[in-house]
């Protein structure tokens, strides 16, 4: 079998463009060197308690993002986390490997805890044991299908190291039976900024979401935030969260001219923010075709998926069947 790349993504709503170029894009392009499996992190949404039917349209929603932005399935394994049925099996046994203080570092948890703590109310208020073992459950994810490498962005890094932590613990502890996997961190697009100038994140509601309706998406680019200053000053193309979004569309040689507008005065930023509108429109054309075909057909995605999900339990059975024998639960 070839070397194994994965990635998962909770479904929390329509992608914006950070998502694409920190996490999208590079994880589609290993499929070249390996084996990618790609899943719906359904079992990770259960974290914030969304409602049902909430729930299964954001399932919908990345699924057909990643059929329309160049996953090929028939190149690849894209499935649904939950059917996966291992996962829970393989989570239980590698938390009882897992030290309790190294989940009390984990940055999610610690800042459920601070907030806490910075409002006067107790350390663990409204904080559900699955937020706490969201790591273990990751782990998971990773060492079942013996992964080489998994795409990660900066803010995930941490995820990354306390899985190679669980997999060497267990293997201290029980034998090597474990493969300890890599991050893959793109360095040059990990992080976009957003509508504001801060990180791009749904959090934060500064992003560009790519398949939103074409009005929706166009008055959110021209709520990107600028400087007072008029086209005929000069400007600052690396200090302009405007400019940083547009270098990752504009062709070289129109970035050029771009950049030197800036430099020497001449450039306004309402023109050039409908020209970012257009330039992601084109960019993302025949991506939002497909999703607006897709995202309805609910029997063609559940059927995607329900095959991708017997190909990656393929993968799962023998390694859990390892896991089980190294632990004791089986012969």
């Amino acid at each position: 079998m070839p070397p194994i790349s994965l990635t998962g993504i909770k479904p929390t709503g329509n992608p914006h463009i950070g998502n694409y170029f920190g996490m999208y894009k590079p994880a589609i392009a290993l499929t070249q060197k390996y084996l990618g499996l790609y899943f719906v992190a359904d079992l990770h949404a259960l974290t914030t308690t969304p409602e049902r039917k909430e729930l299964q349209g954001l399932i919908y929603e990345v699924a057909a993002s990643w059929l329309a932005l160049g996953l090929d399935p028939e190149k690849s394994v894209f499935f649904r986390q939950s059917d996966i049925h291992e996962i829970p099996e393989c989570t239980w046994i590698l938390s009882c490997v897992t030290p309790k203080g190294l989940l009390n570092r984990a940055h999610a948890y610690k800042a459920a805890v601070d907030k806490n703590v910075e409002t006067g109310r107790d350390p663990d208020f409204d904080v559900n044991a699955g937020l706490f073992y969201y790591p273990v459950l990751m782990a998971a994810d990773i060492l079942l299908y013996n992964s080489d490498v998994v795409p990660v962005g900066l803010d995930q890094k941490q995820h990354i190291e306390i899985t190679r932590d669980i997999a060497e613990n267990f293997n201290r502890t029980y034998g090597k039976t474990m493969k300890v996997p890599d991050g893959v961190i793109s360095e040059d697009v990990q992080s976009i900024p957003g509508i504001d100038g801060r990180k791009m994140s749904k959090s934060y509601g500064n992003t560009i979401p790519i398949f939103a309706p074409e009005k929706e998406l166009r008055k959110q680019i021209m709520r990107i935030v600028t400087d007072s200053r008029t086209p005929e000053e000069p400007k600052d193309p690396d200090t302009c969260n405007l400019y940083q979004i547009y270098r990752h569309f504009a062709a070289p040689e129109r970035l050029a001219e771009v950049h030197q507008q800036y430099l020497d005065g001449g450039l306004a930023y309402g023109a050039l923010k409908q020209e970012l509108a257009e330039t992601i429109l084109a960019y993302f054309a025949e991506a939002r075709r497909k999703y607006g075909e897709m995202i309805n057909d609910h029997a063609y995605l559940d059927d995607l998926l329900g095959q991708g999900a017997e190909k990656a339990r393929e993968i799962a059975r023998p390694v859990l069947a390892r896991i089980r024998k190294a632990v004791g639960l089986t012969r």
